[in-house]
C-alpha cells in the first residue's frame, strides 16, 4: 500500500522537484562565484577572450520573417495532411495546390535576397 503512494504521480512529481532543488543547491554550492570584478581575457563572452565587435550580432530580420514563413508553411501543411488521412481526396489534392502556390510565392523572395 505505501508503494501505490511512493508511485503514485504526485508523490513522484514532488519527488522530482526535491531531486531537481537538491541537484541545483549542490550546483550553487560548488559554483564558482563571479562578483562585481573586472573580467580578465577568460571570461570575456567571446571563446578567445577578445570582446565580439557589435557589428557582427546584426540579424537580417527580412530574411529570417521568409524563412520563419516557410517553416511555418511546411509545420502548418504536415499536421493539416496528417489530419486529413480519412478526408475526400479532393480535398487533400486542393490543398496541397494552396500549399504550392503560396510556396511559389516566398521562394522567388528568398532567392532574390543577398546573404
Amino acid at each position: 500500500m505505501a508503494l501505490d503512494h511512493l508511485l503514485s504521480l504526485p508523490s513522484i512529481f514532488l519527488l522530482s522537484l526535491l531531486v531537481s532543488a537538491l541537484l541545483y543547491g549542490l550546483g550553487a554550492l560548488i559554483s564558482q562565484k563571479v562578483g562585481g570584478k573586472k573580467r580578465s581575457g577568460k571570461h570575456e563572452p567571446y571563446a578567445c577572450g577578445e570582446p565580439m565587435p557589435a557589428e557582427k550580432l546584426q540579424v537580417n530580420i527580412e530574411r529570417f520573417f521568409l524563412y520563419v514563413t516557410l517553416f511555418m508553411i511546411f509545420d502548418i501543411a504536415a499536421f493539416l495532411l496528417s489530419l486529413s488521412y480519412n478526408a475526400n481526396p479532393i480535398h487533400r489534392v486542393i490543398f496541397i495546390a494552396i500549399i504550392a502556390s503560396s510556396l511559389l510565392m516566398i521562394i522567388p523572395e528568398i532567392r532574390g535576397k543577398k546573404r
